[in-house]
């Protein structure tokens, strides 16, 4: 059996009641919220400490970017949008907005325990002790990254990355010159078995990485693409 906490924010009833109901099956401890600013109190006053945030983005009063880029305020748990918006548009404003993953509904109930799974699994990897037989800090170009401390800075400064990104940097930083294939990213940073609609989603991650990584004029990309190939860090 499974353990972690779950905490589901949507204003749909009965989803809420399929999503606990099919996670707390699976040995999870599963919390229901209707909207964010009951999520948002919750997570502030520390009643309920989720591993994974499942969250539905149209929702009114707040929708679920808002929340999303208020729990990134407070937290780096993983989140979960669960959403009926396919554009690529829409897309990318969830991972703007801080988000981890998502799914459309109607979604598969195996592919939901999947995905969960997989961001349980990446959120206590990168958020747990580090192994002290490896070097605990990492140095490319400009940038640090402190794996005791799970951050990176910039310069000496601060950048705000989510887990995902975090993983995808510290995959290819800890391989420099290795080509990594989305497939092959996928799988190491998710922890899940790779489809094909699971390619833009890293894409759109990797853009996400890039933009905050942004090196001096002329100096090109830190994240390199190798045409049909896939990513990696010289």
């Amino acid at each position: 059996m499974k353990t972690g906490n779950i905490l589901v924010i949507d204003d749909d009833a009965e989803i809420r009641e399929i999503v606990q109901v099919l996670l707390s099956s699976e040995g999870y401890t599963v919390e229901t919220v209707a909207d964010g600013m009951q999520a948002l109190t919750m997570l502030t006053e520390k009643t309920f400490l989720p591993d994974v945030i499942i969250l539905d983005i149209m929702m009114p009063d707040m929708d679920g970017y808002s929340v999303c880029k208020q729990i990134r305020e407070i937290s780096q748990v993983p989140v979960l949008f669960l959403t009926a918006k396919n554009r690529e548009t829409d897309l990318v404003e969830g991972f703007l907005a801080g988000g981890d993953d998502y799914m459309q509904k109607p979604f598969s109930y195996t592919e939901l325990i999947a995905r969960v799974g997989g961001l349980m699994r990446r959120y206590r990897q990168y958020g747990g002790q580090s192994d002290p037989q490896k070097e605990k800090q990492v140095f490319i170009s400009d940038l640090v990254i402190d794996k005791d401390q799970v951050s990176v800075t910039k310069n000496g400064k601060n950048v705000e990355l989510t887990n995902t990104e975090y993983g995808i940097l510290l995959l290819l930083s800890e391989n420099k010159g290795k080509v990594f294939s989305l497939q092959e990213i996928y799988e190491a940073v998710w922890k899940d078995t790779f489809l094909p609609s699971a390619s833009n989603t890293v894409m759109v991650h990797i853009r996400n990485l890039r933009e905050k990584l942004k090196q001096e004029e002329g100096q090109g990309e830190l994240i390199k693409n190798k045409w049909g190939r896939g990513y990696y860090i010289e």
